[in-house]
């Protein structure tokens, strides 16, 4: 019997269009087909095995649990996981891969020592677990259709099915390769082509040498750096350009909580970050198309500028509850869609035009519309600046006058100046070098507090909030600023954890907080690469390396992390793997590696 492991458990495996997540035991427990966000016929991550799975590994007792891993790890720098286990009987290798852009699961069982006993278990259930389709044959092939949907099943083993599950039991011996996999199609189409096993898993190897071959980084972090690459490459909806910040959804913030979103879609502020670490590390042609994507989903309506779009720039992401679900090792709601697509967060225009300007500072190719888009955002900004929002987290209280939002703001005004001043666009330059100043005297003035020397988290309160770690990064003030020491020094005290990591903001309980909702939750990990960056550009460079190294140290065997560690449980929580906790420590390493502050 399988129950969902830890995050950390999970191996990502994907196609730019989709991705699963395969566990240390060989069952795949999540996997939305065709798209990030379509619904899943493996939600098993946030149910039990009787809402889909796939299992594949060496044969087991029905009341044990199935056998771990002895060993697993990417093939090289790509996306391709090979998992080895050790039995009595001998050691056998399953490969788990998705070719890039075709729907299409493929796993291969090769024999390696021995002869083991090996068993495929598949129980496809679509709608999130709650269908179970219709499961027959074709011309040899097995087929599950349940209304549009129809996932086609191949393999040259004898099949049968028990239970409203479809088994295989083989032997594998040295040299054996035995090969399954799983197709989607609309069902009202032909069936998919027969697929070749071997000359796709050669196609899907030599797709990631050449795109990993792109990489400008070489310094001393390149391992980690060019994993967290090819994850956020991973998160990319390839027909569109778009980017998830996470392929799953309901991953809990506290495990046995309610703080669980669905972060299959594309957050402004998110994509914005993952494009500014893609270009640093030398990959236009991703940001091109996202710039394509954010031109789109815009459209001719800025002013109405959402915080996050679906992966192919749909606005409505409705949320709903699946109550079916009891969520991820009990943590419920678990929730689909999302209700913050329609809030105010000033700090999106920022991190949209800083984006924009670094791709225009690195030399992307001009797109005229992209400077007309970025002179619409100041000018709706010119009139909603001093609003308050509900800021970077997405608060469900009351909204507030952020003190980030307002950097933010201040930001995208000093972009578009730069933008004005290069002889790239036109525009009232010195209204808005007016407006960027009456911004950043605002900031100050209410924002900051005398008494403790930091900045707080909204104007007029006491909290502080690790959002405030990103003022020296912005350039709103100078690393060497007071005013900047001491609110790194305040969020050191205030804001971490008992290892040393860094919360988002103070959370309450069981009492609903500054965020609107009961819990608490963990370490974000992005707070934590912020505070490293910020560490080192005050100069205490050998601290920044040390905090940046333990955050390495978080990751799991595959290099993956969630959004956020529980310092308590001592183990991730939050949607798996979060773009968001990538983005950074790619950054991190880059200005780390600049500084020479790194061990032998």
């Amino acid at each position: 019997m399988h129950v969902a492991g830890r995050i950390e458990d999970y191996a990502l495996i994907g196609d730019m269009q989709t991705a699963a997540l395969v566990c240390r035991d060989g069952t795949v427990d999540w996997l939305c087909l065709p798209r990030f966000d379509s619904h899943a016929i493996f939600a098993g991550l946030l149910g039990t095995e009787e809402h889909g799975f796939w299992r594949l590994g060496p044969a087991h007792a029905a009341d044990a649990e199935p056998p771990t891993a002895a060993r697993r790890s990417y093939r090289g720098d790509s996306l391709i996981l090979e998992s080895e286990w050790d039995t009595p009987r001998g050691t056998v290798r399953v490969t788990d891969f998705m070719p890039p852009r075709a729907p299409q699961l493929i796993r291969i069982v090769e024999g390696v020592t021995g002869r083991v006993p090996m068993r495929s278990a598949l129980r496809m259930r679509f709608s999130y677990g709650r269908v179970v389709p219709w499961v027959h044959k074709h011309e040899g092939r097995t087929v599950a259709v349940a209304g549009p949907d129809s996932v086609w099943f191949d393999t040259a083993c004898e099949t049968y099915g028990k239970a409203l599950t479809t088994y295989a039991d083989f032997t594998v011996a040295p040299g054996d390769r035995i090969a399954f996999t799983i197709s989607w199609e609309p069902s009202h189409k032909k069936p998919p082509a027969l697929p070749e096993p071997e000359q796709a898993l050669e196609a899907t190897e030599d797709f990631w040498r050449d795109w990993v071959d792109q990489c400008t980084y070489h310094g001393p972090y390149r391992e980690a750096v060019v994993r967290s690459l090819i994850t956020l490459k991973a998160l990319t909806y390839a027909p569109t350009g778009g980017i998830v910040a996470a392929p799953t959804t309901s991953l809990p913030e506290e495990i046995g909580g309610v703080r669980n979103w669905d972060y299959r879609y594309t957050w402004l502020r998110d994509a914005a970050i993952t494009l500014s670490s893609l270009l640093r590390t030398g990959y236009r042609d991703e940001a091109r198309a996202w710039r394509e994507w954010l031109l789109r989903a815009v459209a001719g309506d800025p002013e109405n500028l959402q915080i996050m779009y679906g992966i192919a720039g749909e606005r409505e992401l409705g949320e709903a509850e699946l109550d079916w679900l009891p969520g991820y090792e009990n943590s419920g709601p678990v929730r689909v869609g999302n209700g913050a697509a329609h809030q105010l967060q000033l700090d999106v225009y920022g991190e949209v035009i800083e984006a924009l300007h670094l791709a225009h500072m690195t030399g992307l190719s001009r797109n005229d519309y992209a400077s007309l888009l970025q002179l619409k955002l100041i000018r709706y900004l010119e009139d909603h600046w001093d609003q308050p929002d509900e800021g970077i987290w997405e608060v469900r209280g009351p909204r507030r006058h952020f003190v980030h939002s307002k950097v933010m703001a201040w930001v995208a005004v000093d972009r578009t100046i730069k933008l004005i001043e290069s002889g790239d666009a036109d525009g009232p330059l010195e209204k808005w070098r007016e407006l960027r100043d009456d911004i950043h005297r605002d900031v100050c003035e209410k924002g900051y507090d005398k008494e403790r020397n930091t900045f707080t988290q909204s104007y007029g309160s006491k909290e502080l909030d690790a959002s405030l770690l990103l003022i020296p990064q912005m350039g709103f003030l100078p690393p060497d600023d007071k005013r900047v020491i001491g609110t790194i020094e305040a969020i050191q005290r205030e804001l971490s954890t008992s290892d040393g990591f860094i919360l988002r903001y103070p959370t309450t309980g069981e009492d609903a907080g500054v965020d609107g909702l009961e819990g608490d939750e963990g370490a974000f990990l992005a707070c934590s690469f912020w505070m490293a960056d910020d560490l080192a550009m005050i100069g205490r460079v050998d601290e920044a390396r040390k905090l940046f190294e333990r955050l390495l140290a978080l990751r799991n065997d595959l290099g993956l992390l969630a959004e956020e560690w529980d310092p308590r449980l001592q183990r991730q929580v939050g949607n798996f793997p979060q773009a968001f906790s990538h983005v950074p420590l790619i950054d991190t390493a880059l200005r780390l590696t600049a500084s020479g502050a790194y061990g032998g």
